[in-house]
């Protein structure tokens, strides 16, 4: 007896990744990002005193308390994107970071980082409120502790589905 199957349509290449490329891509997103916000964090650390010199210098207001909130948010906040934990609100404080350091520091007119342009933080910013936008995906603290290890929405099979394929 013959029975017809309904083949699979081809994804589109305008349809979005579907799982686990989609985690994947996420999950890739949000090391990268994290990993550059801690690098730069810890480069304010280290050199504390001359990141206030150069926000006074710039003119920046309460200098010392702007650069150990820039610290602070490069530095924790990194690291809740890199692990996916409470991503939400870290890509939110990262991109309000991230435009107070295009406004304050990378001049508007330049582009390019050796120009002292606003190319680097523009695409922080942009990465972090997507990931703050669409979650961190399902390789994550957040995916673990709200939903045993599976995050409804982007970067997830669908409902009845072990991979994600659009029938």
């Amino acid at each position: 007896m013959y029975v017809h199957t309904p083949r699979r349509r081809p994804e589109r290449v305008t349809s979005p990744l579907s799982f686990p490329l989609s985690a994947l891509a996420q999950t890739i997103a949000r090391l990268l990002i994290g990993g550059v916000l801690i690098a730069h964090g810890i480069q304010k650390a280290l050199g504390f005193s001359g990141i206030v010199e150069a926000f006074t210098t710039m003119g920046i207001p309460l200098p010392t308390a702007t650069a150990a909130i820039a610290m602070s948010i490069e530095l924790v906040g990194g690291l809740a994107l890199l692990t996916g934990t409470a991503t939400t609100l870290a890509g939110l404080l990262v991109t309000v970071n991230m435009l107070g350091a295009v406004v304050f520091v990378h001049s508007p007119a330049a582009v390019f980082v050796d120009a002292g342009g606003w190319e680097l933080v523009g695409v922080l910013a942009a990465g972090a409120l997507l990931l703050a936008a669409t979650g961190p995906g399902p390789w994550s603290v957040d995916a673990l502790l709200t939903s045993g290890g599976t995050e409804p929405g982007v970067g997830t099979p669908p409902s009845g589905s072990s991979d994600g394929a659009v029938e």
